[in-house]
């Protein structure tokens, strides 16, 4: 199990959240994520066996926010 923190600039609402907690928690091998709004952070747990940290990044990016170099 891997922990990681993702940084998304774009993060300023409740829609926000949930839109990412909802798109992040359908990729297999998730465990758990968490949207820190005030930090704009994304904290993810996954199984790096079953999933890429590329795969939860691209479903972020995928609901229309982008994610810095």
């Amino acid at each position: 199990m891997r922990e990681e923190q993702i940084n998304v600039p774009e993060i300023h609402c409740e829609h926000c959240k949930t839109s990412i907690e909802g798109a992040v928690k359908t990729v297999s091998g998730v465990k758990s994520v968490e949207v820190d709004i005030p930090h704009k952070l994304v904290t993810v747990a996954y199984d790096e066996q079953a999933v890429h940290l590329d795969q939860i990044k691209t479903a972020i990016e995928d609901q229309g926010y982008d994610i810095p170099a």
